[in-house]
């Protein structure tokens, strides 16, 4: 009887989980993001001062509750040696953010050369993906209408996904929980292709 009333209020008050992974190359800025992600969503939450932020080597793992489910958020480190492991984690993935440093315009095509080959993975077939061009309080920076040309020219691979460029300022927080929001609506879309971690396990 224990177990059954047990997992009945478990199941009720257990919010679907779904991982996002925050993808970029190094120094695009996806760690002061993961952190102001938190900071915006999470009650209470005092996040890392930027200036104590350093590269990552490895994984950073987030945790955010946003209407109503659970985002597992996995920020990978981007130096050339690290991408090589990003392909261990679509599978068990439910959306992309990738974040493009948009101050950094001799970086630009080698940016969107490892957003092409990411995003020709089978095991990310149709699953949301929300580009971020960061750094926007930074002048002389490249607009969205700057970077969404770019990013759109091999439109074969998006396909039919959900796809949204957005303009942020990771450092300032503007525009972090609007991408988050679009995204969100677009993993419970997709949930029927990509079911929640939890609901994979029962």
């Amino acid at each position: 009887m224990y177990s059954l009333v047990y997992g009945f209020y478990k199941h009720m008050v257990q919010k679907d989980e779904f991982c996002v992974l925050i993808l970029g190359l190094d120094n695009a800025g996806k760690t002061t993001y993961l952190e102001a992600a938190k900071t915006k969503l999470t009650k209470n939450y005092s996040g890392i001062h930027p200036t104590k932020i350093t590269t990552t080597v490895g994984l950073n793992i987030g945790k955010v509750d946003v209407a109503g489910i659970r985002l597992n958020f996995w920020d990978l480190g981007g130096q050339n040696e690290l991408q090589s492991l990003w392909d261990k984690y679509y599978e068990e993935s439910h959306a992309i953010i990738y974040i493009v440093d948009s101050s950094d315009r001799e970086r630009m095509d080698e940016s969107k050369d490892i957003f092409d080959k990411m995003i020709a993975s089978e095991n990310l077939k149709g699953i949301p993906l929300l580009v971020l061009a960061n750094k926007q309080d930074i002048p002389e920076c490249m607009g969205v209408r700057e970077v969404k040309p770019i990013f759109n020219k091999n439109s074969h691979l998006i396909g039919k996904r959900d796809c949204m460029v957005m303009p942020i300022s990771a450092l300032t927080g503007d525009g972090v929980d609007e991408g988050i929001r679009w995204l969100v609506d677009c993993i419970k879309r997709n949930a029927y292709l990509r079911p929640p971690r939890n609901q994979e396990e029962m």
